[in-house]
């Protein structure tokens, strides 16, 4: 998530720290699960954000993963991060907040 909102709106992982982002709404215990909230600008730039820039973001989102050794198809990564805007327009449209479940 700290990827996506980077790429998308801009700003540096310490920023989003500082900030407060992402805000964990569950878990965070002893290596189990956790729950984040994704940031309303996270949310506003996934939900306006063109279909190009998905793209883009997509493909520098794959980038960043393989130079960290986990590598990611880049046409997965379009699928993700298209579906996770379809989903974030829908929630928004909805008057509801999308979360993250990270094992």
């Amino acid at each position: 998530m700290v990827e996506w909102e980077c790429l998308l709106a801009g700003g540096s992982f310490e920023e989003l720290v500082e900030a407060g982002e992402p805000r964990i709404v569950a878990g965070q215990g002893n290596g189990g699960c956790v729950v984040f909230a994704i940031s309303s600008r996270l949310s506003t730039a996934l939900a306006e954000a063109e279909h190009s820039r998905l793209l883009d973001v997509a493909a520098s989102w794959a980038q960043l993963r393989a130079e960290d050794g986990e590598g990611i198809d880049a046409e997965i990564a379009e699928v993700i991060v298209g579906d996770l805007a379809a989903l974030v327009d829908r929630s928004r449209r909805q008057n509801q907040s999308v979360y993250c479940w990270v094992a």
